[in-house]
C-alpha cells in the first residue's frame, strides 16, 4: 500500500482523488491546500489528514507519492521539494513553464520517479489510431492537423489569482488547454525539427498577459503538423485531430474515430469509463494514473515520464520563444 498526498484541492484534484479511490494499492493519506476549506471538503470522504502547508504535510505524513494539482508555476518547486525527500511525484500539466524550470524538473527526476498527467495518451481512440499508424497498414504517415476551440472568459483568469499572467501560468491557450493535443501530435509523429507559431489575444486583450489563440506550424519527423488552439469560441467543442496517411485519413473527435479511405468511411465509437471531470478534458485519467502506480510496483519507466515528454516541451518552448519575439 502506497500512501499518497494530494496538493491543491480544486476541480482537477477531485478527478485525481476519484482515481485514487478506485485503486486498491494506494491510500490518500493527506490533502493540502492554502484554502483549508477546500482541503477539508476533499478529505472528508477518506477521513485523511488536512494541511494548509505543503512542507508540513511532507514532514509529518512522509507520503510515498505526491500528486501536484497546483497552479502551473508551483509544479517544479514542489516536485523538487518532494524529490529531496525521496518522494515520487505525479504532476498535472504543464510539467514546467520555462526552460529553467524544465531543467530543474529533469534533475529532480534523476532522484525519484516523476510522472506527467498527459491522460489523453490513454484514450482508446488515440491508442487505436497509434496502433494503426504503427502497423503501416495504411502506408506512411504524411502529416497531421488539430483543432482545439474552447471558451474561457475573463473571470476564469481574473478570479484565479494566477491564470492570465506569464509569471504564474506561463502562457495561455497553448500551455494550458491545448498542451494535451500538442503532446499527442508530437508523441505520435516523432522528433521535432521545427516549431513556430502566431500568438494573439482577441477577446481578452488588455485583460490578460497570455494568448487566447495560437496557430502552430511544426515539422515532426520530417512531416508537417498544424495546430490551431483558441479560447475565444462560444463553447467547449470536442477536440479534432486528423492524421493523414498514404492510403487513409484517421480523424478523431470526442470518443470517435473515422477511418476514411477511397472505398468509404468507417466510423468507430469507443466506450469509455464514466467521465471524471469534464468530458472534453479526455477520459484517460484512470488508466494514466493507474499505469503510474503499476510502473512504481514493477520498477519500470512510466510511459509519461520526463524523458517521454521532452519533445513536447521543446516544441512548446520554441513556439513561445519565437512567437513572443514577433511584433
Amino acid at each position: 500500500m502506497r500512501n499518497v498526498g494530494l496538493v491543491g484541492c480544486g476541480a482537477i484534484a477531485r478527478v485525481h482523488a476519484a482515481v485514487l479511490h478506485a485503486l486498491p494499492e494506494v491510500q490518500l493519506c493527506a490533502c493540502c491546500d492554502i484554502k483549508r476549506e477546500r482541503a477539508e471538503n476533499l478529505a472528508r470522504e477518506d477521513g485523511c489528514a488536512v494541511y494548509e502547508n505543503y512542507t508540513e504535510m511532507l514532514e509529518k505524513e512522509k507520503p510515498d507519492v505526491v500528486h501536484l494539482c497546483v497552479p502551473h508555476y508551483l509544479h517544479v518547486p514542489m516536485a523538487e521539494e518532494a524529490a529531496e525527500r525521496g518522494i515520487a511525484v505525479f504532476t498535472e500539466k504543464p510539467p514546467a513553464i520555462d526552460r529553467d524550470q524544465w531543467a530543474r524538473l529533469r534533475r529532480a527526476a534523476e532522484k525519484v520517479p516523476v510522472g506527467i498527467c498527459f491522460q489523453n495518451r490513454y484514450n482508446p481512440n488515440i491508442r487505436t489510431a497509434w496502433e494503426m499508424i504503427g502497423s503501416g497498414a495504411y502506408g506512411a504517415l504524411t502529416g497531421a492537423r488539430a483543432f482545439v476551440t474552447w471558451h474561457r472568459d475573463a473571470p476564469y483568469y481574473l478570479d484565479s489569482g494566477w491564470r492570465g499572467r506569464l509569471a504564474t501560468e506561463g502562457g495561455g491557450a497553448l500551455i494550458n488547454q491545448a498542451i494535451h493535443t500538442l503532446d499527442l501530435l508530437v508523441w505520435i509523429m516523432g522528433t521535432p525539427e521545427k516549431a513556430e507559431g502566431l500568438l494573439s489575444n482577441h477577446h481578452l486583450a488588455g485583460q490578460t498577459e497570455v494568448e487566447d489563440t495560437a496557430a502552430v506550424y511544426m515539422l515532426l519527423g520530417g512531416r508537417p503538423a498544424l495546430l490551431y488552439a483558441s479560447n475565444a469560441y462560444a463553447a467547449d467543442a470536442p477536440v479534432m485531430i486528423e492524421f493523414r496517411l498514404e492510403k487513409a485519413t484517421l480523424r478523431l473527435e470526442g470518443n470517435g474515430l473515422d477511418i476514411m479511405t477511397p472505398e468509404g468511411t468507417e466510423h468507430r465509437t469507443f466506450t469509455v469509463p464514466e467521465t471524471l471531470g469534464k468530458g472534453y478534458w479526455g477520459n484517460g485519467h484512470l488508466p494514466c494514473i493507474a499505469d503510474f502506480y503499476r510502473s512504481l510496483e514493477e520498477r519500470r519507466a512510466y510511459q509519461n515520464n520526463v524523458d517521454s515528454v521532452a519533445d513536447t516541451m521543446e516544441v512548446l518552448m520554441q513556439v513561445y520563444e519565437k512567437g513572443r519575439e514577433m511584433p
